[in-house]
């Protein structure tokens, strides 16, 4: 529970810090159809360098991105191996009984490890370089032109706001809960499948009362103070678009022609060898 990252904020004055949300939104959504445009390892390789310079711009430590994988290792472990093993196609590299590795699928093991970290990093570097609620706001303000179409953007970036923000919470209780019941000789390790599933339980009665006592609260206070919507409110914080926006989307759209062009030619140079 310690390694989830999602909906916690780094302050800093870097210059990933000061883009404005909206570019940054913008930005891992092309970058995520980049990932898996990516299909080779010199394509891999660029988006890699490209993600390191970022993180290396921003002035974040390593390690909270290394967190970001560890919570989702089983996943990342699991795809992987089911891609290496049962993915045929090409040489036959090694070969025990029903087990085989083959060329094409120790390739295509690499490029799902590959998006897979490289999504986890980009989206880490996300959460953590801009606060919550500059995120429900960039939300709300590029989901502006369906308001058209009768969409409640506002009420979308709210609900966004609200669960960005209390995730950290919830992990936080959850933590709490465990180590209380812990104290009182739960083991939450040991047992067969059906003795470690019947110790969740002691967790999840209290997390959930827990969970709509604060919900409750929120509601209480939100009326308190006079909220009924988005309609003819006004802002305290006021988004920037600026010159450093355009060069991040740039830089993105940059990256996805030198994709372009490197794939083209590894296409020309099979079509060759062939």
């Amino acid at each position: 529970m310690d390694k989830l990252i999602l909906g916690r904020y780094i302050p800093g004055n870097s210059v990933i810090h000061r883009l404005d949300p909206r570019s940054k939104l913008l930005a891992m959504f092309c970058f995520i159809l980049l990932i898996f445009w990516a299909n080779n390892l010199i394509t891999n390789v660029l988006l890699f360098v490209f993600v390191f310079t970022l993180i290396f711009l921003s002035k974040i430590p390593l390690t909270f991105f290394l967190k970001g994988i560890q919570s989702m290792v089983f996943i990342i472990a699991f795809t992987t191996l089911f891609q290496l093993f049962l993915t045929g196609g090409g040489k036959v590299l090694f070969q025990l009984g029903f087990i085989k590795i083959t060329e094409f699928g120790l390739s295509q093991a690499g490029i799902i490890f590959s998006r897979f970290v490289l999504i986890i990093f980009f989206s880490t570097l996300l959460t953590l370089t801009t606060t919550p609620l500059s995120l429900s706001d960039a939300v709300e303000s590029l989901l502006k032109p369906l308001k058209f179409f009768k969409v409640p953007t506002h009420e979308i970036g709210l609900m966004l706001s609200m669960s960005l923000r209390f995730v950290p919470t919830l992990m936080d209780d959850t933590m709490r809960i465990m180590n209380a019941q812990r104290a009182r000789g739960v083991d939450f390790g040991e047992g067969t499948i059906v003795q470690k599933v019947k110790s969740i339980i002691p967790i999840l009665i209290p997390l959930f009362a827990s969970s709509f006592k604060r919900a409750d609260a929120l509601a209480i206070a939100m009326e308190a103070r006079g909220y009924s919507g988005g309609e003819g409110r006004s802002r305290y914080r006021q988004l920037s678009w600026k010159m450093i926006d355009n060069l991040a989307l740039i830089s993105i759209c940059l990256i996805g022609i030198l994709l372009f062009l490197i794939t083209k030619i590894g296409r020309a140079s099979c079509r060759e060898r062939v």
